[in-house]
């Protein structure tokens, strides 16, 4: 049967996961796999276009499976250039709904991470380690440059990398532009791979009324607090315009992800609490959003937030 005979299919979902040795790529990848995804790592690039073509007429009529492909740099006929091109190709497929996710990592937390756990890094078997990164980084550029989705997983625990890629690629979030509001401390740092980053320190802080400090933004009694300042609603009003006036301009450009970081002190009350509340307003204008709130996860007290219907 030719790819003509086959009935009208939906695309077929296809995450393309590469990015720097060590920066989180096999965590990605499990991630996708416990979402249902068909994962294949390791696959040339030039087998990427044959191995959909084979999904596709495998499929039974309705949705085809969605797939996740490891692209490393260790393969033997890795290409920058080739596999940009590919991309390119995959692009222009109508029958493919392609994103492509690059991992990051800044250099010292990657010549941390070798070390300790005593592995070679894959192009430092001759040369110390942040000579093999660099030599790594400046290879990967170009891919890097044309990816839809750069996680920097500098300031990330595997856990919180794992959750980000759950949650923006849960099956069949629509498509347009799927928003990523996340919540962080300050004093942790901002989120390397934040697209927009707002500050909320000057609202009123939880922390320092001894009923709610233990407590979460995700509580409807420390969110009513932080509601109590008078400061929120005119923020919460240009915050939620500028934001809804923003989306549909990287629509226009063909964004397909955007990862909103909102911070305070502690990343624990009021930036939880306002991520909340945005992605409350940005769901009800009907944006596909998801939340995370980045401290809570690591330290294990958050609960998943409910998939995103616009």
């Amino acid at each position: 049967m030719t790819e003509t005979d086959l009935p009208s299919r939906p695309p077929v979902p296809v995450v393309l996961v590469t990015g720097l040795s060590g920066a989180g790529k096999s965590t990605g990848l499990k991630a996708l796999e416990d979402l249902g995804y068909d994962v294949v790592d390791n696959l040339s690039i030039a087998l990427v276009p044959s191995l959909i073509d084979l999904a596709r007429t495998d499929a039974e009529a309705g949705a085809p499976q969605p797939m996740a492909v490891g692209l490393d740099s260790r393969t033997r006929d890795f290409s920058t250039e080739r596999v940009a091109a590919q991309i390119d190709v995959l692009r222009a497929r109508d029958d493919v709904d392609l994103s492509v996710v690059f991992f990051d990592c800044d250099d010292a937390t990657l010549a941390r991470r070798y070390s300790e756990t005593r592995r070679p890094h894959p192009m430092a078997h001759d040369r110390p380690i942040r000579d093999g990164v660099q030599r790594e980084r400046t290879m990967l550029a170009p891919i890097r440059a044309v990816a839809d989705l750069v996680l920097d997983t500098t300031d990330q625990t595997s856990r919180a990398t794992r959750q980000r890629m759950e949650l923006m690629f849960k099956p069949a979030p629509g498509p347009g532009l799927m928003v990523m509001v996340m919540s962080f401390a300050f004093k942790r740092g901002v989120p390397r791979d934040a697209d927009l980053v707002f500050d909320v320190r000057f609202l009123r802080n939880p922390h320092y009324d001894d009923r709610l400090r233990e407590r979460t933004g995700l509580e409807d009694e420390v969110a009513a607090y932080v509601q109590a300042d008078r400061h929120y609603r005119p923020f919460m009003d240009k915050l939620t315009d500028l934001v809804s006036f923003l989306l549909p301009q990287y629509m226009a450009e063909g964004k397909h992800y955007l990862t909103l970081a909102i911070g305070c002190t502690g990343g624990q009350h009021r930036s939880v609490a306002i991520s909340e509340a945005l992605a409350r307003d940005l769901r009800q204008a009907g944006h596909a959003v998801q939340i995370m709130h980045r401290e809570l996860v690591d330290a294990g007290r958050e609960r998943v937030s409910a998939p995103a219907q616009p």
